[in-house]
């Protein structure tokens, strides 16, 4: 059944040698030990977070029913980590080459700049950042005079960002079989809807809950600054509804809101994330079917450093989110090592609205 349910979304690129490698390693870590599948090619990427916290994938015969699933966007729809990293590096590289300032200097002064606007994805970091006004000749903005280090952060960006595998197929999947999607997000509202633009989502989430974008700084024209008419920078299909600045998860109240707003009560719902910390933790405070998207997971990668240096998040959660102590964290309910598709192989779904 569930192969004729799943034509489109199980299209992952996993053969059977692939899902019987992944099974086995399962039974491995039921065990107790934890298999390294990096020497096995054609093993599916586990990430070594999912080991490091001892989190396995929870079959069981049955199958869960929900008629509503919300999603994290960042790195559980789209590869958000990716596409930072490699966006931000151009733009740290070639502001450097440009102002003869060390990558080091300037990540010290991004920092705080990033925390005074509660986001690590500020558009007007350049002009913002006092070590290169003086370098600027008379008559030229910083904008004007650094505009290749902001053309190679947008190229970068634009070409890294895009959809897991599997995610269109199911979010399609969904909604034409009358499952509501929705999407629940801290990141800002600007560069939100540019991705689900950019990965053309629009539609297939049905509604976007984000905060509302930081505020422009004096002095500059946002009109001025845009190439395109305003309203291609809006949703056209997704409805697009702002929650209240400074809400951050695990914080249940906008989880709870959605259920509220959908009429859906919580053992009903899933909520699929990449945060355990974040995550896993608002969907079960809630009493939501929690489930952690491991495919998404970016805490232990090298590059990882990067978004801490400059992060707007505060020492102590950088701190608690590399804790792997037992009893820090929640233990997800279910797991998706592979890509969002496998929550079919976990949950029915009906009908949001009967």
């Amino acid at each position: 059944m569930l192969a004729a349910q799943r034509a489109d979304a199980a299209a992952v690129g996993q053969d059977a040698s692939a899902r019987a490698v992944h099974v086995a390693a399962d039974e491995e870590l039921r065990r107790g030990s934890v298999p390294d599948l990096d020497e096995n090619e054609s093993a599916p990427a586990v990430h070594r977070d999912v080991l490091a916290f001892g989190y396995l994938d929870a079959m069981t015969s049955e199958k869960r029913r929900a008629r509503l699933l919300v999603v994290d966007l960042d790195d559980t729809i789209w590869t958000w980590f990716d596409a930072w990293h490699s966006s931000f590096s151009e733009l740290l590289r070639v502001t450097s080459e440009l102002s003869g300032i060390s990558t080091t200097e300037l990540k010290r002064a991004i920092r705080p700049i990033h925390q005074r606007h509660g986001t690590s994805e500020y558009s007007w970091l350049l002009d913002e950042l006092d070590q290169l006004g003086d370098l600027v000749p008379a008559g030229t903005t910083v904008a004007e005079y650094f505009d290749p280090a902001l053309h190679a952060q947008n190229h970068a960006r634009k070409v890294t960002t895009q959809l897991y595998p599997g995610v269109r197929e199911t979010l399609t999947y969904l909604r034409d079989n009358g499952t509501t999607v929705v999407a629940y997000t801290e990141s800002l509202a600007f560069w939100t809807r540019w991705r689900i633009q950019q990965t053309s989502l629009d539609g297939l989430i049905s509604e976007l809950y984000s905060s509302p974008d930081h505020d422009t700084p004096d002095g500059v024209d946002l009109e001025s600054r845009r190439t395109l008419p305003s309203e291609e920078y809006e949703l056209h299909s997704t409805e697009h509804r702002h929650v209240p600045a400074g809400i951050v998860k695990p914080n249940p109240s906008i989880l709870q809101q959605i259920l509220d707003d959908h009429a859906v009560p919580a053992s009903e719902a899933v909520y699929v994330g990449d945060s355990v910390m974040k995550d896993v933790a608002m969907a079960q405070r809630v009493g939501a079917i929690d489930v952690l998207a491991a495919y998404g997971v970016k805490t232990n990668d090298p590059r990882y450093r990067l978004l801490q240096d400059v992060s707007h998040w505060p020492d102590s959660t950088v701190a608690k989110e590399q804790d792997k102590s037992p009893g820090v964290h929640p233990t997800p309910t279910l797991v998706l090592s592979r890509g969002l598709s496998d929550i079919l192989d976990y949950v029915a779904f009906g009908r949001t609205v009967a």
